[in-house]
């Protein structure tokens, strides 16, 4: 192998090439392989998610909210989803609010809405599973999802309402898994 520079290409072209080269790719400095925990989780490698309380008039909301958020943390991959003797945190949320708010009405009649936007909260408090009244973050999710009432209102709320616990979950996954 020659050690030699290639013909006609002098010692500072070449130093001036591979400073460029070197330049170019600082831009990839802040980036970082895997998951980025917030610090306070740091620890926390496997998470338990058990039912949700459910403090609305809504039955079944608290499950459909936790298989949710199961899902939205196990897409997430930051944290294993784990029993509760074996992880190393514990998820304990309830589902606190349905809101429902008009988004469009009936242009004869403004007080008919034609158009709906159901708003979900969910309270969620992260436990330590060895000591459950130490506490490592908290938070409440958001979710919402639109929907057009048809003449069964009901069956309109109700197929609406899976949507809007999967953005909440995912406010959660992300709160836990990037600290926002």
């Amino acid at each position: 192998m020659n050690a030699n520079p290639a013909p006609g290409m002098t010692s500072a072209p070449r130093l001036a090439a591979i400073l460029l080269l070197a330049l170019s790719l600082t831009g990839c400095v802040g980036y970082r392989l895997g998951g980025v925990k917030p610090s306070a989780l740091a620890n926390v490698n496997s998470i338990a998610v058990p039912v949700f309380a459910n403090k609305t008039l809504e039955p079944r909301v608290g499950v459909l909210a936790t298989n949710a958020t199961v899902t939205a943390l196990a897409a997430d991959g930051t944290y294993k989803i784990a029993t509760r003797a074996d992880a190393d945190a514990v998820l304990v949320a309830a589902v606190t609010r349905i809101d429902y708010i008009q988004i469009r009405a009936d242009r004869l009649d403004t007080l008919r809405p034609t158009e709906l936007e159901n708003v979900v909260e969910i309270d969620w408090v992260l436990k330590d599973a060895r000591d459950p009244t130490k506490v490592l973050d908290r938070g409440i999710a958001l979710g919402t999802s639109r929907f057009f009432l048809d003449p069964n209102n009901q069956t309109s709320r109700t197929n609406a309402l899976p949507d809007a616990a999967k953005h909440a979950a995912r406010s959660i996954a992300s709160q836990l898994g990037d600290g926002f």
